[in-house]
């Protein structure tokens, strides 16, 4: 392959259509999409350029890919700011909202849990009664029997109120998808546990969904630190400028210096003006007297 000849330029095409295609299979660069480059058509400036071995012919190439880079870079640093914006106003302050009414409900029902412990005379191990269908029962197996019974008789997939425990009103409901009957304890908020067959472990399941409460509070504490960080985070990158805009301009500035220079349009508007396009003039008919 000869230097600066029409071969160079075609296989710096095909390099230049391959990384493209490299970016997409590889994943190695940061934009989500690549334009596919199609085969440059050559005008008749740049056949004579290459021919004649000119340079601004191969710099102009090198710029053209360059360019077309840099601004698909652009436009994914203006897609992923136009996606922060809408989680910054939308997005976020909607998952801020619904974290804060949450923090307040898991305080509500912690208050309510630490009470119902400060209650009981003879501490925690101490079984504080449930009651279930209108009856309160003090003993822990019994309590777990009677909610076993319960369970027998519901024939509702709706949840229905059957007593009260710690508190918190009692609900009970049958998933009928998972063949599973679950107890829901409603206090500010719903905490629901998933029934088995043992009356003894139900109870105990109950007693551990309540205890976690405090962890639940502060854990939803925690996500709402790092909402708010997220929020702080996302304005900071929206007001991020794009990193190469200053090399965009420099490029593209001397992509377009290159194209005046070469003059390709122009050139080829010339070729095709300079075709002859009027008819040729009509021979002048001779006329030979006739000899009498």
């Amino acid at each position: 392959m000869t230097e600066n000849t029409f071969d160079a330029y075609l296989y710096q095409t095909l390099e230049n259509k391959q990384r493209f295609i490299s970016q997409i299979m590889t994943s190695k660069s940061p934009v989500r999409s690549a334009e596919d480059i199609d085969e440059t058509a050559l005008s008749y400036a740049e056949v004579k350029a290459l021919a004649t071995g000119n340079p601004y012919i191969k710099e102009k190439m090198d710029l053209d890919i360059q360019v077309s880079k840099l601004k698909l870079l652009k436009a994914n640093h203006l897609s992923q700011r136009y996606a922060l914006e809408d989680r910054l106003l939308k997005l976020l302050p909607q998952q801020i909202k619904s974290t804060e009414e949450r923090i307040a409900g898991y305080e509500q029902d912690v208050a309510l849990y630490t009470r119902s412990l400060a209650s009981e005379a003879d501490g925690a191990d101490k079984f504080p009664g449930m009651t279930v269908k209108d009856y309160t029962y003090s003993e822990r197996a019994a309590a777990g029997a009677a909610l076993l019974d319960a369970c027998k008789g519901m024939t509702s997939p709706d949840p229905q109120e059957i007593g009260s425990y710690r508190g918190f009103s009692f609900w009970l409901s049958f998933d009928s998808f998972h063949k599973e009957y679950k107890v829901t304890l409603r206090g500010a908020l719903a905490h629901t546990v998933t029934l088995g067959a043992d009356a003894g472990g139900n109870i105990s399941r109950i007693n551990n969904a309540l205890s976690d409460l405090p962890a639940k509070l502060e854990h939803a504490r925690e996500q709402l630190a790092t909402l708010r960080q997220q929020m702080e985070t996302a304005k900071e990158q929206i007001a991020a400028p794009f990193e190469k805009e200053q090399e965009l301009q420099t490029k593209a500035a001397r992509l377009a210096e290159l194209n005046a220079l070469l003059n390709m349009d122009k050139r080829e508007n010339e070729a095709v003006d300079s075709v002859p396009d009027e008819e040729p003039e009509a021979p002048e008919r001779r006329v030979v007297g006739r000899e009498r």
